[in-house]
Formats: C-alpha cells, sequence, structure tokens
C-alpha cells in the first residue's frame, strides 16, 4: 500500500477515510462506513469504531480487546462482496472479506454485517456482544421503537 492510500483501497486517506475519522463529516451509505471502519482496524482508531457501533452497544464493547485485535494485525485488503443500502426503512447490509496476516500467515475474515441509520447517522450493529436485551425493551439503535420492532432480526 502506497503511504498516502486509504486501507479501504477507495483513494487517499485524507479525502477518503479520514474526514469520517476526524469526525468532519459522517457516512452516508452502510458501505463507506463499512469501509471506514476497516480502515479504523487498519490505523488503531478504536474511538471511531466504538462511536460508529450502535448506541446501545457502545458500553458493552470490549475496548482492550479491539484494541489488541487492531494492533495485532497487518491490515492488507477489503474486499466488499455485496451491498444492500435499504433492508426496510433505517438497515443495510454489507458483505465483506477483510484480509489481514496474523504475524504467522494471511488469513480471511468473512462476514455480512448489519447496520442502521438513526439521525441522520450509520451505525454498525455488532452482533458478537452477549447482551441481555428483550424484545420489549427499546431497541440499541436508539430509535425509540421496541427491538423486536426495529432491530432485532438483525442482530
Amino acid at each position: 500500500m502506497q503511504p498516502n492510500t486509504c486501507p479501504c483501497g477507495q483513494g487517499l486517506y485524507q479525502q477518503c477515510c479520514q474526514p469520517l475519522h476526524q469526525q468532519q463529516q459522517y457516512a452516508v451509505s452502510a458501505e463507506q462506513l463499512m469501509r471506514s471502519r476497516y480502515s479504523a482496524f487498519a490505523l488503531q482508531q478504536i474511538d471511531y469504531l466504538i462511536q460508529t457501533t450502535a448506541l446501545g452497544q457502545q458500553a458493552a464493547l470490549d475496548r482492550a480487546g479491539i484494541a489488541d485485535w487492531s494492533q495485532r494485525n497487518q491490515w492488507l485488503k477489503l474486499e466488499i462482496l455485496q451491498v444492500q443500502e435499504k433492508i426496510g426503512k433505517a438497515h443495510a447490509a454489507v458483505e465483506f472479506q477483510a484480509h489481514y496476516h496474523d504475524g504467522q500467515q494471511a488469513q480471511v475474515h468473512r462476514e455480512l454485517s448489519y447496520f442502521v441509520q438513526y439521525q441522520g447517522r450509520w451505525y454498525f450493529l455488532d452482533p458478537t456482544l452477549d447482551m441481555q436485551i428483550t424484545m420489549k425493551q427499546p431497541c440499541v439503535c436508539g430509535s425509540g421503537k421496541k427491538f423486536k420492532q426495529c432491530c432485532a432480526q438483525f442482530l
């Protein structure tokens, strides 16, 4: 990768993911958020990863674990395999492969990630968190809807 190239592969970092990481602008799509989150992993931008996770999930994130995984690996390339920009009124999905080297061998992490748009901003819905969520409680995205009527099908 060239010195100024964005880790997400979409151009120069200063014009691509850096404005998002510095909160000068927000992602306009789930795909753009996915790309900026990959770049954040590559550049150890842990605050950004936390801030772009669904509001109700942020407190349950393992900051040290995220930082460790981010720093321990050499991030090589992001491939976007499929994008569904509209699933219902406020959700989207991005299937991707993140290529990285774990210090011993090359690895590929493949995932179908779901995102929710709340108050004009996109957030990642983290399915790995062990949270006790009931179907009738307010949704983790902050929409004010019941969880079962909003993000439940994506977590």
